[in-house]
């Protein structure tokens, strides 16, 4: 059976420019698509957070006024019910062995600037699903876990390789704007990565050899199919 890893924040606030707390976690759609593709798919999929914290989502994505349909929000409570002793109680990624897995997918929310992106345990994960050629899928906000995959010398594990995430433009006119600490699409750009954005709110994937990553919410479906693809050409291999 294939095995999946979801790595997810347990951050419930992101600490603002001006030193407010802003509430977060992941973002709804974005989990539910990939794990419900995913299982639906066959694979086993094992959540896992920092520390085994529970995995918290971001208020705002089971919001009607945000994400503009309630039949969409009463769909996304419903999954997540239906899963929620997994998100209260996952392991810990640093237990886990993240090469003993096909790939590791990376949900988004603000919650990954909080945790995922400095988190030693995600950085180690993350440089050894890569150096044993796992499939890495991170989309949204999820790319900024990336750059917690530095090594000893400094070097980002990631650098020169291309990817899509979350783009400036987007956290400025609908994401945080101002209030942003920290632009992922700036910081992985200054860290190495060929960051690649396409339009803003439409899906864009991008895929560098092991390396899938989608731009938005609305690259959600977009990243579990094309990493479904992947995994499929794998096993014909």
């Amino acid at each position: 059976m294939t095995r999946i890893l979801m790595i997810v924040t347990a951050a419930d606030a992101l600490e603002l420019a001006d030193g407010s707390l802003h509430p977060t976690g992941f973002w709804a759609e974005e989990l539910v698509v990939a794990h419900r593709s995913l299982t639906g798919a066959g694979a086993d999929v094992v959540v896992a957070t920092p520390g085994g914290a529970p995995a918290p989502v971001d208020p705002g994505s089971l919001s009607a006024e945000i994400v503009g349909d309630e039949a969409k929000v009463e769909e996304f409570r419903d999954y997540l019910d239906g899963i929620a002793a997994e998100l209260a109680s996952p392991p810990s990624i640093a237990e886990l062995d993240a090469t003993g897995f096909d790939a590791v997918v990376l949900p988004g929310g603000h919650g990954p600037m909080a945790d995922l992106a400095g988190d030693p345990a995600v950085g180690a994960a993350l440089m050894a699903a890569d150096r044993a050629d796992v499939l890495i899928a991170p989309f949204c906000h999820g790319p900024a876990a990336l750059l917690s995959a530095t090594g000893d010398d400094g070097a980002f594990a990631f650098a020169g390789r291309r990817l899509t995430v979350f783009t400036d433009e987007e956290e400025r006119t609908g994401g945080l704007g101002d209030g942003t600490p920290w632009f992922v699409a700036a910081t992985l750009a200054a860290r190495g990565a060929r960051v690649e954005g396409g339009e803003p709110w439409a899906s864009h994937i991008v895929r560098d050899g092991n390396l899938i990553s989608g731009q938005n919410p609305q690259s959600s479906v977009a990243v579990a199919e094309a990493l479904l693809a992947a995994l499929a050409e794998r096993a014909q291999a």
